[in-house]
């Protein structure tokens, strides 16, 4: 089994009374994105304004080709606070998941997470989340034009 082509991977934190600000001072990292509920999103491709359901705090890590979920995961949690307290507290307020895009570029890819990421992840109280992305059309043409079909004549 080859491994994933590539991975990424967030912490996301959520609700409606997560102040962004508080949340950057409890666990002394600097979020990719956050936002309060309510707050005015202006979209950047689209330029059209709509306002924040929720609140949210997240920080993601580099994108990684092959994948590495458990390098990504230790990026996120290194640069955090370490004491549970403060995870078992703003788990008891909000959600915490920790949100990962697998990308194949092939059918038959995969991946393994450690006991030591997903304990890192257990002891937070952070939920794991995966999307999968299938190989794309392209992708699949382009390992069919690079693989010698083998026939059989009967």
């Amino acid at each position: 089994m080859a491994h994933l082509n590539e991975s990424k991977v967030t912490l996301r934190i959520s609700g409606d009374l997560l102040d962004p600000d508080e949340i950057t001072k409890l666990l002394g990292g600097v979020p990719t994105l956050a936002r309060k509920k309510d707050e005015i999103i202006v979209g950047k491709v689209t330029g059209k304004s709509r306002q924040a359901k929720t609140g949210q705090w997240h920080i993601s890590a580099l994108s990684r080709t092959p994948e590495d979920f458990n390098g990504q995961v230790e990026e996120i949690l290194n640069g955090l606070s370490q004491d549970i307290k403060i995870w078992e507290n703003l788990g008891r307020k909000f959600e915490l998941d920790l949100f990962c895009g697998a990308f194949m570029q092939e059918t038959d890819e995969g991946f393994g997470i450690s006991a030591k990421t997903l304990m890192a992840l257990g002891m937070r109280g952070i939920d794991f989340e995966l999307c999968i992305y299938g190989p794309t059309k392209e992708d699949l043409e382009k390992d069919e034009k690079l693989s010698p079909i083998i026939t059989s004549e009967a």
